[in-house]
């Protein structure tokens, strides 16, 4: 599992082997069973995560008790809640496991002594960051421009695993459609899944 964590370094960063194996050694590498919650919504987050093996959920529940799926995070994607901004510093989101996980845990509190120690580890995050801020935006972007069908063709180019990964009400949440316009959806388009 730390490969991947090393291939992430060596992409990010110019730490030399012995640098990421002692950066390794120091990560807290972490098991959750499926039905794991790492974050509820409403409470104060004083973890990040990056996913080693495993499916993750993020929703929330709105003001009619109704779930709403926002992301899920798979292998190789960084887990972390922005929320700076709010006075309460609460999550509005939580996150799940959908599948038994392994994720690199790391405790909040602790970053800045981490950064401190290992200066590339801060360039690091800020590069996967600005990263996967890029991707989140053209993804917006396109999902607020898209038809539900066009939703999920984008999803099977881009994210294929899901329709295996996840269940069809989940993923029609996160496809902002309902559960039966997906299954009509998959049919036109004979897309096998879940």
């Amino acid at each position: 599992m730390k490969s991947i964590l090393y291939k992430y370094m060596s992409k990010f960063t110019s730490l030399t082997e012995e640098q990421q194996l002692t950066i390794a050694n120091e990560i807290k590498i972490d098991e959750f069973k499926k039905g794991t919650t790492l974050l509820r919504q409403g409470d104060v987050p004083t973890k990040c995560y990056f996913v080693l093996k495993g499916c993750i959920r993020q929703y929330s529940v709105n003001e009619n008790g109704k779930e709403v799926t926002s992301n899920f995070y798979t292998e190789e994607q960084a887990i972390a809640v922005f929320n700076n901004h709010k006075l309460d510093k609460s999550s509005e989101y939580t996150f799940a496991c959908l599948e038994d996980s392994i994720l690199v845990v790391g405790d909040l509190d602790m970053e800045q002594v981490m950064y401190t120690k290992h200066t590339q580890l801060e360039i690091m995050t800020r590069k996967m960051i600005e990263e996967n801020f890029g991707k989140v935006q053209e993804e917006f972007a396109t999902f607020i421009a898209s038809t539900p069908e066009e939703r999920l063709k984008t999803l099977l180019l881009k994210r294929p695993e899901l329709i295996d990964r996840v269940p069809q009400h989940q993923l029609a949440s996160y496809l902002g459609i309902t559960p039966e316009s997906l299954s009509r959806i998959k049919k036109r388009l004979e897309v096998d899944s879940k």
